[in-house]
């Protein structure tokens, strides 16, 4: 492994990649450490303190997490990725319902570069939205719940506005820096920088339970981390093969076609995407129990749903992401493209009309995929959860949420990718790849 890393580095072309990656990587984390300006650092860290070991904190955990404590510190990148990843969703959401986004995505690189622009004026709309949002609770006193300290050093509008422009200014340097690293770089830069942050906040979680709860529980833990990586390394690199053979036909003078393939259908079509929405939507009803505290309905909100644990809220979660795993596979996979554009190329799967009978075949082994995916997302999601309760690392919510199944899928996932990436410019190299 430390052979292939170094062949590597001997690669000029890569070892330019790689280090960029990391430049990139060492800047985005610094912007995460710089606080807000008119943000009083020393009251938010003692709130900072208090929530992570308060049963509120699961409100912001999930969003801690993906910005890697920037959240929660009120830094320049507090919002990070998340409103990008928004307005992404969106937008693959709304190319299946309004024509025109159809229509450009299939026009190819020129359709996606226009629908990645308002992609990106989404994500600046958004990031105004939630900087005001995050502002306005801080300037309140309702972003830390119990929190005495007075948090914005000036509330004079001025300030305000300022601070709201600091924040959505940092999402566009964040986004910026993870096209940057697609660009230029190794792996998805978007992905790299949700990657970065969830790892950033790793080694000091572990060595926190080694402190406070020695090393039995420690290794407990780690044993635990281990399985569940495992599994998830086996689930993600699974497949459904579909044969596909492509009849032999003449262009002009050529004869084209006799080829055999494969249609590669992952267990886990839907990837990390139905957790993020069922997290977020479970998000709502404790942001509203904040807003309206003096509700009846708040109380009930906050015993079941505010620590995460509660078999209610379990449920609720296991459910939502087997729907939506449901729901995104349908609109990211349509059998009924895949069919017409093998049948416009001669191709069929052995043993099975070309049309509407490819068509409804593909249609049932994706159903079959999707409920067994469906499964395994519930399952991974809800199981580190259940077990890190039973063993009781200390940390608080904040452990959960790192060790969650969202964090642990976002981790192995963009490893993989990132690793398989290196890979095969390695083996375009003729050079041994990691996967040896």
């Amino acid at each position: 492994m430390l052979r292939v890393f170094v062949q590597a580095f001997r690669t000029p072309d890569l070892r330019q990649k790689l280090l960029f990656t990391l430049g990139i990587i060492v800047l985005f984390r610094l912007g995460s450490a710089i606080p807000t300006p008119n943000i009083d650092v020393e009251a938010v860290g003692i709130c900072v303190d208090q929530a992570r070991e308060s049963e509120g904190f699961g409100l912001y955990g999930m969003l801690d997490l993906f910005t890697g404590g920037a959240l929660l510190n009120l830094a320049i990148f507090a919002l990070g990725i998340i409103p990008y990843i928004t307005a992404a969703i969106i937008f693959q959401l709304l190319t299946v319902v309004i024509p025109k986004l159809e229509a450009l995505k299939k026009e190819g690189q020129s359709g996606q570069a226009q629908i990645t622009q308002y992609t990106r004026y989404l994500t600046i709309g958004l990031a105004i939205l939630q900087s005001t949002t995050i502002i306005t609770l801080v300037e309140s006193g309702r972003f830390f719940p119990g929190c005495a300290e007075d948090l914005v050093a000036n509330n004079s509008v001025q300030w305000i506005a300022l601070m709201i422009l600091t924040m959505t200014a940092g999402t566009a340097v964040v986004m910026w820096l993870g096209e940057l690293i697609t660009d230029r770089g190794v792996g998805n830069g978007m992905s790299m920088l949700i990657f970065t942050q969830i790892v950033a906040s790793v080694p000091g979680m572990f060595w926190n339970i080694q402190v406070t709860r020695g090393w039995g529980i420690f290794a407990l833990v780690l044993a635990v981390a281990l399985v569940v990586v495992s599994l998830i390394v086996f689930v993600e690199m699974s497949q459904r093969r579909i044969p596909v053979q492509y009849a032999k036909r003449m262009v002009g003078r050529k004869m084209y076609g006799g080829s055999s393939t494969y249609i590669p259908l992952k267990i886990n079509q839907a990837g990390v995407i139905p957790v993020i929405f069922a997290s977020s939507l479970l998000y709502v009803p404790m942001l509203a129990a904040q807003f309206n505290a003096d509700a009846s309905w708040a109380g009930w909100v906050e015993r079941h749903f505010q620590r995460g644990d509660h078999p209610i809220y379990l449920a609720f979660y296991f459910l939502l992401i087997v729907g939506f795993a449901f729901f995104y596979v349908s609109i990211t996979f349509n059998p009924k493209d895949i069919s017409d554009n093998m049948k416009r190329y001669g191709g069929f799967v052995p043993g099975i009309r070309a049309g509407r009978p490819t068509e409804e075949y593909l249609a049932y082994i994706l159903n079959r995929i999707t409920s067994a995916g469906a499964i395994y997302l519930g399952l991974v999601a809800l199981l580190p959860l259940m077990a890190f309760n039973i063993i009781n690392p200390g940390s608080g919510m904040a452990f959960s949420n790192t060790f969650g199944g969202t964090s642990i899928l976002i981790m192995v996932g963009v490893g993989l990718q990132t690793v398989q990436q290196i890979e095969g410019q390695l083996q375009q190299r003729n050079y041994e790849g990691f996967l040896k």
